[in-house]
């Protein structure tokens, strides 16, 4: 890993408002499918007392007598869950950590720390930058995009952060140092858009023990090769988010299933001659590229935690146990395209411009042209007063 100098720039001098990870409290409130949500839901309202308790799982911070107003943007119950006898809230879309798109109940009641400030501005414009984990000398990307709201979740280290493009909805006031377009706009001579700089980020961001570090270009055929790659990085990882393609590997490299995946898969492994990935007993994916295979996140194999997502064992009699009896055939087709995903990501990623022995926007001309340091003001979220939330047993919220 190359080493980060003091004077290359943070990704937390260039987009100053960040958020932490969520913390959910209780693993059963995600699944990779919906209907496992919903029978969840169910089996939770059924149950009365202490049964219902100990299927919920209280903490310290949520229990089934807890108050709290509904999460921005979503049309849930807000009566104690003791009482609750509604319909199950309509699970969203969830990023799971790093390339694992998942659903959640997005009732706030069944969350610990659910962090309102990221849903408030989650809206059809939005994309978050999640920093992975930082790990020493481990293999992976520094940042992620996602269009769907992230958990921030690391497979290892401490998790990072998360960082709207955008301040408020509708793709308004970006998330970036106040002066920083306008200087990077005269340093390579045309405008640079929000997204011009997230697109650089993703291309560029290396991991440091102080967080994800992102160098800046002096030469501008730099800065627009890179531009480019990390739209391409971009557009990988949304999947067709946002109104792009989904991704594709060229005819003759698309892998295809060419044994039928078993009902119960337990095991995953991979036919490094073959190029095939092995699911459980008789199950065969091919071509699947080594690259894929061996894509790792914060050092860990992400085609591997994936699957055991999707297959480790639940104890039986909670929530956590409610999931389908067979491998259904919309958890293959993800499958497909995540091998897919990483294997673009991993090509990619060979792309990434060298900037040793460039010459470099540092850290202190940053601060010569005042756009560092970020104000407070920059650092905490906007206020969003266009839109009314629930309180409490039905009560407005007041913002």
């Amino acid at each position: 890993m190359r080493r980060v100098t003091d004077d290359v720039p943070l990704l937390d001098d260039l987009m100053p408002w960040s958020v932490a990870p969520l913390r959910l409290g209780r693993s059963w409130v995600v699944a990779p499918d919906v209907r496992t949500l919903r029978a969840r839901w169910e089996a939770l309202v059924a149950a009365g007392g202490e049964t219902r308790e100990a299927l919920f799982r209280p903490s310290r911070a949520r229990t089934l007598t807890s108050s709290v107003a509904a999460l921005p943007g979503q049309r849930t119950g807000t009566v104690r869950l003791a009482r609750e006898a509604g319909p199950c809230p309509e699970p969203v879309r969830l990023a799971h950590g790093p390339f694992d798109e998942q659903w959640l109940l997005p009732d706030h009641r069944l969350l610990d720390v659910a962090r309102p400030e990221l849903w408030r501005v989650a809206d059809e414009r939005q994309l978050f930058a999640v920093e992975q984990g930082y790990v020493p000398q481990g293999p992976g990307p520094a940042l992620l995009v996602t269009a769907a709201l992230p958990d921030g979740r690391s497979p290892a280290g401490r998790p990072g952060r998360i960082r709207p493009l955008y301040r408020r909805p509708g793709g308004r006031e970006p998330n970036l140092a106040p002066g920083l377009l306008p200087l990077l706009s005269g340093r390579y001579g045309h405008g640079v858009a929000p997204e011009d700089v997230l697109a650089w980020a993703l291309a560029a961001a290396r991991p440091s023990p102080a967080g994800c570090a992102v160098p800046l270009p002096a030469d501008p055929a730099v800065w627009a090769a890179g531009v480019a790659l990390g739209r391409r990085m971009r557009d990988v990882q949304l999947r067709g988010a946002r109104g792009g393609e989904r991704p594709r590997l060229p005819g003759g490299r698309r892998p295809y299933v060419r044994a039928a995946l078993p009902a119960r898969p337990v095991a995953l492994a991979y036919d490094a001659e073959d190029e095939a990935l092995l699911v459980g007993d008789g199950g065969r994916i091919s071509p699947v590229p080594a690259e894929a295979w061996d894509y790792r996140v914060g050092g860990v194999r992400v085609l591997e935690l994936w699957f055991e997502h999707r297959t480790a064992p639940a104890e039986a009699g909670t929530l956590e146990a409610i999931r389908p009896a067979a491998w259904p055939q919309e958890w293959t087709s993800e499958l497909l395209e995540l091998i897919t995903v990483l294997a673009l990501q991993a090509q990619l990623e060979a792309e990434v411009p060298d900037l040793t022995g460039r010459e470099q926007v540092t850290r202190a001309e940053l601060r010569a042209a005042g756009v560092l340091p970020a104000p407070e003001a920059a650092r905490r979220p906007a206020s969003v007063l266009d839109r009314e939330e629930e309180g409490p047993e039905g009560q407005l919220a007041l913002l």
